[in-house]
């Protein structure tokens, strides 16, 4: 990591980062990362609290002479998806990142890198080191558990923040301000399973679907890219003819994450398994084909597996046609900002586990009507299949305000640093401005971040030079506000 930082800049910022990486901090087992952000802003000499949900606040005065200026609140959050390569050993609950150097680009060997939103954390922690920087009385605001439900930000309490300006610093390209964000709720539908005794004299595969790109659910979610679930059901739906007997499914890992890998285990006749085996090699082709340039790695592969019970025949076809009739990707594109995605829906992870199946869905809109109505029409395609669905998880979206006074200044610092204005902007993704928002009627809110592609995903990576840029321009905002 010494030889990783040398090469490095700003080494401030990346300093705070790679020690970051070496924390485990999935979401809901990010204590400890949240606890050392609380240990370095006490030793730079801030004034730090916590609150029951475990976010960290903390406190920077304004530079000399900028000691009654509004202040200005960063926000980030601590906690990171894990997602890894199939054959990667990596324990996310103990082992560190292992970050590497590719060119321009900052990379995990086999995981997730974790910018997503550690560069934010990094970058707010470098503000409060920082000396001889004119700013504003500063507030860091550093949230737990974003990834899987925003708990974090829904447990930030009224009038703990004294700032009138937030920054949050979870956007992923260099240059674009971020003014709003959709809205989320997710979705988990169970059914109860009759397993039952295996046909004698069967063999047992596990039918796997890898090499898809998957990728972040709300970012991705118009790319075109496979769902790992959707193409095993259609591929099990198109293998009916062998009189298989499905043992177990299971795919995705995250519910904002789109499924990179799934895979069913299934029980055929030894006199068939030939045949099967060549059907199989003809629909990897036809998916490949039909999917081209937008999943070329898509492949399907048959290896053994154990089995000793298997799902009755009504529980196989209601599992397989729930996944084949499910909703996924976009529902609609907005009528009024060119090219944003306005509501879509992720199947996210679907598992047999014992006697239970469970599939879970994530649905997004930026109109608050509209994501109900999709997420009522999922309950609905669940409840046809014999699942019985729930709904957890609901936040609002970030109402754009692109006249907002914020917005202006963020711009104006970006058009005086660079000679160019930022493109504004509002994303499909999930941002906790809404709930923090919620909480603080009044608040005005931007977004800004370096350029990081395929988050969620064990590709994911962050440009070097854009967060120099990055950087730049958040002193350049303080220094202004």
């Amino acid at each position: 990591m010494t030889d990783l930082l040398d090469s490095l800049e700003p080494k401030p910022l990346w300093g705070y980062f790679l020690a970051l990486s070496r924390i485990p901090r999935g979401s809901k087992h990010e204590a400890a990362a949240a606890a050392w952000v609380a240990e370095q802003a006490r030793a730079l000499g801030c004034e730090v609290e916590r609150d029951a949900a475990g976010n960290v606040l903390a406190r920077k005065p304004g530079s000399p002479g900028r000691e009654g200026r509004p202040a200005v609140a960063l926000q980030a959050h601590v906690d990171m998806v894990c997602e890894k390569n199939e054959g990667t050993h990596h324990d996310f609950l103990a082992d560190p990142i292992d970050v590497v150097r590719d060119g321009d680009l900052l990379r995990a060997r086999g995981t997730t890198l974790g910018a997503d939103n550690g560069v934010g954390v990094a970058a707010a922690l470098a503000v409060l080191a920082a000396r001889g920087v004119p700013h504003p009385p500063v507030e860091v605001l550093i949230t737990v558990d974003e990834e899987t439900g925003l708990t974090g930000a829904a447990g930030v309490r009224p009038g703990w923040l004294r700032a009138t300006r937030l920054l949050n610093l979870d956007s992923e390209e260099e240059g674009e301000l971020t003014i709003g964000c959709a809205g989320g709720v997710d979705t988990v539908a169970t059914r109860r399973l009759a397993l039952v005794a295996a046909a004698p004299g069967r063999k047992a595969l596990r039918l796997r679907v890898l090499g898809l790109k998957g990728g972040h659910s709300g970012i991705d979610i118009d790319a075109g890219r496979a769902n790992a679930l959707k193409v095993l059901a259609q591929v099990l739906e198109a293998l009916r003819g062998h009189d298989l007997e499905l043992a177990g499914l299971r795919g995705g890992n995250k519910r904002n994450a789109i499924p990179r890998e799934a895979s069913a285990v299934i029980r055929v006749a030894p006199a068939r398994e030939a045949v099967l085996r060549e059907d199989v090699a003809r629909l990897e082709r036809e998916w490949r084909m039909a999917y081209g340039a937008l999943d070329p790695g898509l492949a399907l592969a048959l290896e053994p597996a154990p089995a000793e019970r298997v799902l009755s025949g009504p529980d196989a076809r209601a599992l397989v046609g729930l996944l084949l009739a499910a909703p996924h990707g976009v529902e609609a594109m907005s009528p009024d900002i060119r090219g944003l995605v306005q509501t879509s829906t992720n199947l996210g992870l679907a598992e047999v586990r014992g006697e239970v199946a469970e599939v879970c869905f994530l649905t997004r809109s930026s109109i608050d009507a509209s994501k109900q109505a999709l997420a009522a029409r999922t309950a609905a395609v669940c409840a046809l299949a014999g699942f019985e669905a729930t709904h957890s998880g609901g936040y609002p979206g970030w109402k754009p305000e692109p006249g907002a006074a914020l917005v202006r200044l963020v711009d104006g610092a970006h058009r005086d640093l660079f000679g160019k204005p930022m493109v504004v902007k509002a994303i499909h993704a999930g941002l906790e401005c809404g709930l923090i928002g919620e909480r603080y009627p009044g608040l005005e809110m931007a977004s800004i971040g370096p350029t990081m592609k395929d988050v969620h995903t064990p590709d994911e990576h962050v440009s070097i030079p854009s967060v120099a840029a990055f950087w730049r321009l958040l002193l350049g905002i303080l220094e202004r506000a």
